[in-house]
């Protein structure tokens, strides 16, 4: 019998990734946490970048490499339809649900432009978070619980994010305060 606990057959976890947005500015924001079981492997990875000339934000959870592959085929796809993030990321998630090598891939993305959230799974679904906010990975929900609850209270996204982030790293074991936030000014 195979021990659930055992590093081999543990399941890496350690991601969470938040957006928020307002009129102003839109904001990602990432944890460094990444863990194999019970062990933290790296407390200060980068899960949050800059695409397509840095006009757009993406961060991701799941498998690293799975991720840094999407990133690039994300990139491509926006290389290919002039920016269009909404476009390019319908293109990559027909991609990611038709192609056999894709669809082994275990990584979520959010990604963000001036004009629009999304968040990307390995299913093909792109979705629209209701609000501006989502949160994916395994301290998501904690994260988007928190941004939820302040949205009445902090309209500055980038204040909210880092705080819904501290109040998820104090709660879920596998996401950290150590994050990586990155922002696009709207009006600019």
């Amino acid at each position: 019998m195979t021990d659930p606990h055992a590093h081999s057959a543990a399941p890496w976890h350690g991601t969470t990734i938040l957006s928020a947005r307002t009129p102003e500015k839109v904001v990602v924001i990432g944890d460094g946490q990444v863990s194999m079981g019970q062990t933290v492997m790296k407390p200060n990875a980068r899960k949050v970048r800059r695409l397509h000339d840095g006009s757009v934000i993406g961060g991701f959870a799941g498998a690293t490499a799975d991720a840094f592959t999407l990133f690039e085929r994300l990139e491509a796809k926006l290389e290919r339809h002039h920016g269009q993030l909404l476009r390019a990321a319908v293109e990559l998630a027909k991609d990611w649900r038709t192609d056999k090598y894709l669809r082994n891939l275990e990584a979520m993305m959010i990604v963000a432009d001036k004009e629009v959230t999304l968040v990307i799974t390995g299913n093909g679904d792109v979705l629209e978070p209701q609000g501006g906010i989502a949160a994916i990975g395994s301290g998501g929900n904690y994260a988007l619980s928190a941004a939820r609850a302040l949205v009445d209270y902090e309209k500055d996204p980038e204040v909210l994010a880092k705080k819904a982030m501290q109040i998820a790293a104090e709660i879920c074991v596998y996401t950290n305060d150590q994050t990586t936030l990155e922002i696009i000014d709207i009006q600019a």
